[in-house]
């Protein structure tokens, strides 16, 4: 019996777009969904760039009008992996067009962005998905198990950090660095992932947050092409003039969860040395956990219960096809799994619910992460107002 096809509109080409093309290219392959994804349309700016993209990953066509495409009969779910101040029109428009929305993370540059998005979706009562790819990681998958099977008890401390090392002094300015388009610099950028990271592994939510934040890099150079689109003068290829860089390079902030736990979270984009250094520690009554992505494939697991003799971190090799969530569509145990895998790994779970089935784990809808975006607002106003912020108090 054939299966129904969900045709998929991607918006954006560059990073985010070839995970994603990767990710429904390879998701039929491993996983028996109910659905069966086609890659109808990939939509951008540039159309020749856009034509080879298509050609390289498989789409089968290209346009330049987002506008046209999200209100598309043809179009099933829009992807949306734009920069972020484009989340918002772009989800609404399709939402209000009847379509299945799946949006990058953050789920919006602004908290009034993400509540439009999240008020949309309420009205449309359409699916909706937010790309929290580590979710999907089995390691971090497998926390959450852990948690839920109360084999830490009690948890006391979430600590969390999301350290990289590419925003130096050198690097250009780009769209990341701008406000008005980004939001916010390396919060909205890498503290998503590890607030939304702690609140699916504990089944906790902040409830208060106090934060410092900082900009080392306050001018950034702008290449001779930026240049010129600005009105500047310049060589091709050379930097040229500086611009303003508004956004934060470091946010770090602390706070309390809703069983009285201490939270804290940092972010960076100048941690030298550091390059995707995503980590989170759980320390609960009767146990603790530890994931580093970098090590993605283990998750340390410290068992307070055992006799003392027998107590210590034990590395949990999570690939164990009969064992560990996600890896019986993938590889014999120890043959270990990559970055990519987690967007496959989330792609299958968007098909099950489109297909009318449950998600492998929580799937982060745009209500969901509402609740995230909550916590980059509040810990936003905590630094910009030096003083602790009731996540209430976000409306």
């Amino acid at each position: 019996m054939a299966k129904p096809v969900i045709n998929v509109a991607l918006i954006g080409q560059k990073f985010m777009g070839r995970v994603h093309s990767n990710a429904y290219l390879k998701v039929g392959k491993f996983f028996d969904l109910p659905v069966q994804f086609c890659m109808h349309t990939v939509v951008g700016r540039d159309r020749a760039e856009l034509g080879e993209f298509a050609n390289r990953w498989g789409w089968q066509n290209c346009a330049t009008s987002w506008e046209r495409i999200v209100a598309s009969p043809e179009i099933d779910l829009v992807d949306i992996g734009t920069p972020n101040n484009l989340h918002a029109p772009m989800a609404i428009a399709a939402l209000k067009a009847g379509k299945a929305v799946a949006s990058e993370k953050p789920m919006a540059g602004t908290w009034e962005d993400a509540k439009a998005m999240a008020g949309a979706a309420a009205k449309a009562k359409r699916p909706t998905f937010v790309w929290y790819n580590y979710r999907r990681c089995p390691a971090v998958a497998l926390a959450r198990q852990i948690v839920q099977e109360n084999r830490i008890g009690r948890i006391y401390h979430v600590r969390a950090q999301y350290l990289q090392d590419w925003g130096g002094p050198d690097t250009p300015m780009l769209w990341r660095f701008d406000r008005k388009i980004a939001g916010s610099g390396a919060h909205g950028d890498l503290n998503a992932h590890i607030i939304d990271m702690a609140r699916f592994i504990s089944g906790l939510e902040l409830t208060e947050v106090s934060a410092v934040a900082e900009t080392f890099v306050r001018e950034r150079p702008l290449l001779a092409t930026q240049t010129k689109l600005l009105g500047g003068r310049g060589q091709k290829g050379r930097q040229a003039k500086m611009a303003r860089s508004t956004v934060d390079d470091a946010l770090l902030f602390i706070g309390k969860m809703s069983n009285g736990a201490l939270a804290s979270f940092e972010g960076s984009r100048l941690a030298t040395g550091r390059k995707n250094a995503n980590q989170i520690e759980i320390n609960g009554e009767r146990g603790s956990l530890y994931f580093a992505f970098e090590r993605m494939n283990e998750l340390l697991f410290y068992d307070a219960t055992l006799p003392k003799h027998l107590q210590g971190w034990n590395n949990i090799l999570t690939t164990s096809p009969d064992a560990h969530p996600y890896c019986y569509a993938w590889w014999p145990d120890a043959h270990v799994l990559g970055y990519e895998h987690g967007f496959v790994n989330m792609a299958a779970d968007i098909g099950r619910i489109l297909g009318g089935q449950q998600p492998e784990v929580p799937m982060p809808d745009f209500a969901d992460a509402l609740r995230t975006q909550q916590v980059l607002e509040a810990s936003l106003q905590a630094a910009q107002k030096k003083t602790w912020v009731k996540l209430s108090s976000i409306k």
